[in-house]
């Protein structure tokens, strides 16, 4: 077996897809403004680091794409930003205490510009999400698309990493510190 890749952080890894799949189920049939789709992103990535993280992410979309929101697997290029940019942020220290409002900033803004272009170029900016309503109410005030898929792109990206960031944190506290340090991190 290589020694990169072991049962439990395969199994840790399926935990977390399983938390950005529910997550953004809840999300978009509760129609909210954030999406909760990279829970388990975050989670991994202040596990096991960037490269696990982007997994999650990956494969989070795919299941969700092919079972109930099929707009998901062409995001999976924020994921791919989120895991990696999550875990660095997670690995500098950026995610913990008083750092953390900066820490979220810092990876949002380009999972925001990524999932922009892609709101805004391939679905007018209206997806299953939430925040297509926000997008639309720019829209109507005059706004020019783009510029109102970006603007509730940073808002709700931040929100929802925000929040993501604060559920991992009570996630990861609540870890026993033995099955912590079981857990061999690939960073």
């Amino acid at each position: 077996m290589n020694k990169n890749i072991n049962i439990r952080n395969i199994t840790i890894v399926g935990l977390g897809v399983a938390l950005n799949v529910v997550g953004a189920f809840i999300a978009m049939n509760l129609r909210l403004p954030i999406y909760m789709d990279s829970i388990g992103t975050i989670f991994i990535a202040c596990l096991l680091g960037p490269r696990y993280a982007i997994l999650t992410g990956v494969c989070g979309s795919i299941v969700s794409g092919i079972t109930f929101d099929i707009y998901s697997l062409y995001f999976a290029p924020v994921q791919i930003s989120t895991g990696l940019l999550a875990g660095i942020m997670y690995n500098k220290g950026f995610l913990k205490g008083i750092k953390t409002p900066i820490g979220v900033l810092i990876f949002t803004i380009p999972t925001s510009i990524i999932s922009a272009c892609i709101a805004a170029f391939l679905f007018g900016g209206i997806t299953s999400s939430g925040s297509s309503y926000i997008v639309q109410i720019l829209k109507t005030m005059g706004m020019p698309d783009v510029l109102s898929v970006f603007i509730t792109q940073v808002f709700t990206d931040y929100a929802d990493k925000f929040t993501g960031v604060g559920l991992v944190a009570l996630g990861v506290n609540a870890l026993p510190k033995s099955l912590k340090s079981q857990i061999v991190v690939n960073k």
